[in-house]
């Protein structure tokens, strides 16, 4: 029944005739491309997680060693010098 109450809704008919009918014949070694198919795909994804993961913990590392040796933290001595006395 459509929404309004007035009789079954035209489109859900022509899908469930298209469901009910004859399916088409699928081609012999479909499931097997599929699992390769899928199997590549997970290889490819977990390599490049892995290679995502090994690219932060570098990134990490530089990051540390630059804070270690540069110490943005540390303010820099005054460019002043000392007046000159006895002059």
């Amino acid at each position: 029944m459509s929404a309004g109450g007035r009789g079954p809704d035209p489109r859900e008919e022509q899908v469930r005739r298209m469901l009910d009918g004859p399916h088409p014949v699928l081609p012999p070694g479909l499931a097997a491309q599929a699992v390769r198919h899928g199997g590549r795909r997970l290889r490819l994804r977990r390599a490049a997680h892995r290679a995502a993961g090994w690219l932060l913990v570098l990134v990490l590392v530089a990051f540390l060693v630059w804070v270690g040796v540069e110490q943005p933290w540390a303010t820099e001595p005054a460019q002043v010098t000392p007046p000159w006395e006895g002059w």
